[in-house]
Order: structure tokens, then C-alpha cells, then sequence
């Protein structure tokens, strides 16, 4: 089993599976959404299924972002957190910043070193992964993963600001702690957090990688922490092949659906990286969801609507935000398995999405 964790985030599945279930192990996603991107998407009306936005398609950028998280404008400014380097700012939580989506530059580091506690639950810990960000009630929500490769012994972190704008003199983000964990014994994996809120505004995050696939617990409002009372986390999605490669849940509400979008394949291995991004819906938040071809997300289903394409080899580590789609993608970039920032204009057709370009 690997014990290291590369620069991009992401854990990969270990060599030699535990019981009681084929393992691995990842980084994947994230996905960040204020709420007023999450309004869009849920007040969408349903006519609007049967044709795509009349917006183009955007073109990829030249940026190295991993799982990135993104926040679209909205007549401000566009913003994008992203796994750490291990090697930079003791490996936190990336931030850039565009005034349009395409030309992007940095705006740091959501801290400069680590918050300690992390070392303790999860020793080996180089880089923080994954992250997402949520806005509720004023206040932005920023969850992270820590962990290292290959291993289930994870925590889901959480900080909050006020603003997003590193200009701001309020710009800070508060440590606020440990939401959720997995431990070698855990039949999950405690990454990639998601966090969506359901019709009657109650928040859910769902997260997970390998192991026992995509799960999920019920959050509550303003500790942005689970809610008391839950038994195990619910399941929403696994049976896919190779130790069940499944990973980085984000889930959008839109039009009397729930829409769940994960990452599957093999992600960080450069050129060899088999990652595309599929998706699954249901009528409920907590699922059961299932592909266009009505195969339960359960039974090894997903739809696929983006994978290698032109030079990329892969695509994963997706979030959306209003009508985007960011995700990273691997490819003969500048040295021959890079990884750079992609963001897709989303249209939909029959109720479903359909990524443009």
C-alpha cells in the first residue's frame, strides 16, 4: 500500500485489498456552490431540460487546479479552490480567482499551516484534498479531506468565512474542527465531501471513495456538522469494478430531481489515469438514484457524460456552480501527464445534463 500522497490529492486503491471489502482509496472532488448557484439550479424550470443554454462552451485553462471547487461570479468575481502541493503553504487548500472564468490567477492559500489537530487524526497527513465550498446564511462553509494514499483513516475538516474576497479585511478562515471520520476499521472512506440541501432546506453531505462507494449523512444549520441521531452513513452508490472506483459525490437539485454526479476510474496516475465523470438522479435526496438507462447507482450504474477527449486522457474531481462544470483533466499538457483546470457549460436534454464542447 502506498503511504505517500502526490501533489494532486487524490488516494489511489490499495495493492492489496482488506476485508471486508475491495479497498482504494482517492481525493476527488469537491464541488463549491454559494446558494445562490444552488437557487438557479433548483429554480430552473422544467422547460428549460429540453434545450441547452445559449452560452458556449468555455475552453479549458492553462491552470494546474486538482478537484477543483468552483463559485461562478454572478456579476462578481469567479473563484476556485483546489487540493494542496504538499511541497507549497505546507500543503493547504489552493484559491484562485477570475473576473470572467477564464483568465485565472492565485489568490493563496486558505492557511499557511495546517491546523495541528489534523496530524493527530490522521498521522502522515502531507496535503489537504477535495474541497467544498457552501454558502448558507451569510457564511461560507469550506470542507476539506485529510488523509493519505491509499488508506481509509480519513477525517472531513471544515473552516468558515464570511467572504470569499482575500482583499476583504474580514477575509479569514476559522478552523472549525472535525465533521466526520473513517478509521481502518470503517467500511468507507471519509473524503471528497459533497454537501447539497434537499427540498425543505435541510443539509445533506454526501462523500466517499472505494470501499463501500458513495455515502451520506444528514448536516444541520449553523454548525455545518451532522445532525445528532443518524446511524451509519446511508449508501447511495457502488458495484463498479477495479475495488469499486467510485468517488467525488456532487449532487445538484434541479427540477424535482436530485442529481448525483461522481468520478470514476483511476485518478491521479498521469497518462494512465482512467477517470470520466457519470451521473445518476432520483426523486430524493438520500436516492435510490439511477442512470438514463435505469440501472441502479447501487448496481454499478452511472452515466457517462465526460471522459478522455483530445488530448485529455481523463476527466474527474468535479463541482458545479450554476450552469458550469470544473473538473481537472490529464494529458501531455506540459509534462506528459499533467493535470489543469476544466470548465464546461452545462446544457440539459430530457431531463438530463449534457456537458457542451
Amino acid at each position: 500500500m502506498s503511504t505517500t500522497v502526490p501533489a494532486t490529492g487524490r488516494a489511489a486503491a490499495p495493492s492489496t485489498p482488506p476485508p471486508p471489502r475491495p479497498r482504494g482509496g482517492l481525493l476527488a472532488r469537491a464541488a463549491a456552490l454559494g446558494a445562490a448557484a444552488l437557487m438557479v439550479l433548483t429554480a430552473a424550470p422544467a422547460a428549460a431540460e429540453t434545450a441547452a443554454p445559449a452560452a458556449p462552451a468555455m475552453a479549458p485553462t492553462n491552470v494546474a487546479v486538482h478537484d477543483p471547487a468552483l463559485v461562478t461570479g454572478g456579476g462578481r468575481d469567479w473563484y476556485v479552490f483546489g487540493t494542496g502541493d504538499a511541497a507549497v503553504a505546507d500543503g493547504n487548500i489552493t484559491v484562485h480567482r477570475s473576473s470572467n472564468g477564464t483568465d485565472w490567477r492565485p489568490a493563496g492559500h486558505v492557511w499557511t499551516t495546517k491546523p495541528a489537530w489534523l496530524a493527530r487524526e490522521v498521522p502522515g497527513v502531507t496535503n489537504l484534498w477535495a474541497p467544498e465550498v457552501y454558502e448558507n446564511d451569510g457564511t461560507y462553509y469550506l470542507y476539506y479531506s485529510a488523509s493519505t494514499f491509499g488508506s481509509n483513516r480519513s477525517v472531513i475538516g471544515l473552516a468558515t468565512n464570511t467572504t470569499l474576497d482575500p482583499s476583504d479585511p474580514d477575509y479569514r478562515w476559522v478552523d472549525r474542527g472535525k465533521v466526520y471520520e473513517s478509521t481502518t476499521s470503517s467500511d468507507f472512506n471519509a473524503i471528497d465531501p459533497g454537501i447539497v440541501e434537499d427540498a425543505s432546506g435541510t443539509p445533506w453531505m454526501a462523500f466517499g471513495s472505494f470501499w463501500s462507494g458513495i455515502r451520506m449523512v444528514r448536516l444541520e444549520w449553523p454548525s455545518g456538522k451532522p445532525a445528532a441521531g443518524q446511524g451509519a452513513p446511508l449508501r447511495l452508490a457502488a458495484g463498479q469494478p477495479n475495488g469499486n472506483a467510485i468517488e467525488a459525490p456532487y449532487i445538484v437539485h434541479r427540477a424535482g430531481y436530485y442529481y448525483l454526479f461522481v468520478s470514476l476510474g483511476r485518478c491521479c496516475a498521469g497518462l494512465d489515469s482512467t477517470y470520466r465523470i457519470a451521473v445518476g438522479r432520483s426523486t430524493s435526496v438520500t436516492g435510490p438514484y439511477v442512470d438514463r438507462a435505469g440501472t441502479p447507482m447501487l448496481q454499478g450504474g452511472g452515466t457517462v457524460i465526460r471522459a478522455a477527449r483530445g488530448d485529455s486522457v481523463a476527466a474527474g474531481g468535479q463541482s458545479l456552480s450554476l450552469s458550469r462544470m470544473a473538473y481537472h483533466s490529464y494529458g501531455p499538457y506540459g509534462t506528459p501527464g499533467d493535470f489543469r483546470l476544466e470548465i464546461d457549460q452545462i446544457g440539459w436534454s430530457g431531463g438530463w445534463p449534457a456537458p457542451m464542447g
